[in-house]
């Protein structure tokens, strides 16, 4: 029995179109990417979207192929003027198609404490936000929709306890 040389070996060029024409068909995902971000108090750091009805936490959503650790960082410094590198990742929510939306990958990282400087310094830098508070947890529930409120609490545990917790549409995945 022969056997011919596979493709990428015979016909390197022909195997990368090869490739590049499957990643063309291939599904995409809207990735989003928020921040836990908390003053001296414990009080969360909220942000009022100019362009939806409900507050958020910051961040928004990532560029074709940015990773989302740095999309929050970018998104950071455009709408807040904050400049920080983010910490770990807290949890991720697949959410399911909704409305006009396909299905979309939530991240929430760790944005750690700021420093009272960081508090003070902070500013809408773009049109984007109409406010931000710092609130406690009882203030965030009321501003928040109850599935953002969800994925942030997921986060809260997950920040405290140590691992990183995987959600569907704002509930812990259990298989």
């Amino acid at each position: 029995m022969v056997s011919e040389m596979p493709l990428y070996e015979r016909d390197p060029e022909a195997w990368r179109a090869y490739l590049a024409e499957g990643n063309v068909k291939q599904p995409r995902k809207r990735v989003s990417a928020d921040v836990l971000l908390r003053d001296r108090h414990s009080q969360i750091l909220l942000v009022d979207p100019a362009y939806k009805p409900d507050w958020d936490i910051p961040g928004g959503m990532a560029e074709a192929n940015e990773p989302p650790h740095r999309a929050v960082e970018r998104e950071l410094k455009e709408e807040l003027d904050l400049d920080i590198k983010v910490g770990r990742l807290l949890c991720v929510d697949w959410v399911s198609p909704h409305g006009p939306w396909d299905d979309l990958l939530a991240f929430i990282f760790d944005g750690g404490e700021l420093k009272d400087e960081q508090v003070a310094g902070l500013k809408l830098h773009d049109d984007e936000l109409s406010a931000f508070a710092f609130c406690t947890e009882d203030e965030a529930t009321k501003r928040l929709r109850p599935y953002v409120w969800r994925r942030i609490a997921v986060a809260l545990e997950a920040l405290n306890g140590g691992q990183v917790r995987y959600l569907q549409d704002g509930y812990v995945f259990t298989p």
